[in-house]
């Protein structure tokens, strides 16, 4: 317990928090963070390793992690679990195909000891794209009601345009100053 008082203390004067951003390939991951982040969109290849942000959100420091998605990759993401504060996992709505498989992955992900303390924001990617699945859809397919002991959020969003960017961000920053900052 005291160490726990100890990283509180030293995040409480940061205000740093760490991100990690995951989901299957192509799902917009890397889009979604240079949208956020003010930059160009147009050329983005596959990500296959990593890239880290450093991005200054509502007085806070993010390091925001984004680890590429492919079935090749996806079993060294648990090297990049320690100390994460929220997990943003990206679901590319138009691909109905590949749910079920987006949907073993995150239950995967959930259930491992090192993000257990993590809140989730769930981005529904790619809305503005012709017969994408609406939040409700994704929600039920992915099972996000019977998550427990997490606090967690789904937010539809697109990259391209950035509508729901920034109420997702809002919600994990502010979902985790309210777990990890101490108040008064």
């Amino acid at each position: 317990m005291v160490l726990l008082k100890i990283i509180r203390k030293i995040k409480e004067k940061e205000k740093e928090m760490r991100l990690l951003i995951l989901g299957l390939d192509n799902a917009g991951k890397t889009t979604i963070l240079k949208k956020f982040m003010g930059e160009d969109t147009e050329d983005i290849s596959p990500t296959l390793g990593f890239n880290i942000e450093t991005i200054e959100h509502k007085d806070c420091k993010l390091n925001v992690w984004d680890v590429g998605g492919q079935k090749t990759i996806r079993s060294y993401w648990r090297n990049y679990y320690e100390q994460t504060d929220g997990l943003i996992w990206v679901v590319d709505s138009g691909d109905k195909l590949r749910l079920m498989d987006c949907k073993k992955e995150l239950h995967n992900l959930l259930s491992q000891e090192k993000l257990a303390g993590a809140s989730l924001m769930i981005f529904c990617n790619k809305q503005d794209m012709a017969g994408a699945l609406t939040i409700e859809e994704i929600s039920e397919v992915l099972e996000i009601e019977q998550i427990e002991k997490r606090h967690w959020n789904i937010q539809a969003c697109s990259a391209i345009t950035g509508e729901g960017l920034l109420d997702g961000v809002d919600w994990i920053v502010d979902d985790i100053k309210s777990r990890i900052f101490m108040h008064g």
